[in-house]
């Protein structure tokens, strides 16, 4: 009865916002928006899986690498060495060679593959093609936060997690892509210590006298 448990992602709200107040979108290897109501009551959009979205995410930021990349040495084979987007990624991946690439996207975890997203982001002022996979992630990041002002109404957003660090143009994307006038801002959130606000209170509340009760 001392233990209450909550996903990472509703935890992480309580960081941000008290109930009611904002909507959160985190985007680490996936994505995710999280909204908490006023009656406690918790809301999600996308978060569903590699497989069935998480667009934005730092696993999506690095697929959409590896498929311009692959796709464009296609087309003219050995362009990579022209381009600072392949470069980057080809030296985390450990060579230029298909079997290289083909072995770390399909063998590896979903955080390993999602650490490319680090070779786009350090791409991202030289290479144009690596710009615009970070700027079309944050539009995605945004549209997370534009469904639940679709469905609740206008209120702050907060965006947060490891791909909000990348780099500057995820964010920038993500805030200008939600309505006119929309507040909002990137941030760190210290979840562990919403944690420990809401064990505080929650002992707080269970040591309180009840009301007509002895003390």
């Amino acid at each position: 009865r001392a233990i209450t448990i909550l996903a990472d992602v509703e935890l992480a709200y309580y960081a941000a916002f008290a109930p009611g107040a904002g909507y959160l979108v985190y985007a680490g290897t996936g994505s995710i928006g999280a909204y908490v109501d006023s009656q406690h009551t918790f809301h999600r959009v996308g978060g569903r899986g590699s497989l069935l979205g998480d667009p934005g995410s730092g696993h999506w930021i690095a697929c959409e690498a590896m498929r311009t990349i692959w796709r464009r040495e296609d087309e003219q084979p050995g362009c990579w060495r022209d381009s600072p987007l392949a470069q980057s990624v080809f030296a985390r991946v450990g060579g230029n060679d298909w079997a290289q690439s083909r072995d770390f996207i399909y063998q590896g975890s979903r955080g390993e593959v999602g650490t490319l997203a680090l070779a786009v982001a350090a791409a991202a002022d030289t290479d144009a093609i690596a710009a615009d996979i970070l700027e079309r992630a944050g539009t995605h990041l945004a549209q997370l936060a534009n469904t639940f002002t679709r469905r609740f109404g206008p209120k702050p957003v907060v965006f947060a997690g490891r791909v909000l660090e990348l780099h500057p143009r995820i964010g920038e994307a993500a805030r200008a892509n939600l309505p006119a006038g929309t507040p909002s801002r990137c941030a760190t959130l210290l979840a562990h210590h919403a944690a420990a606000r809401l064990a505080a209170q929650a002992h707080h509340n269970a040591a309180s006298p009840r009301q007509g009760g002895a003390t």
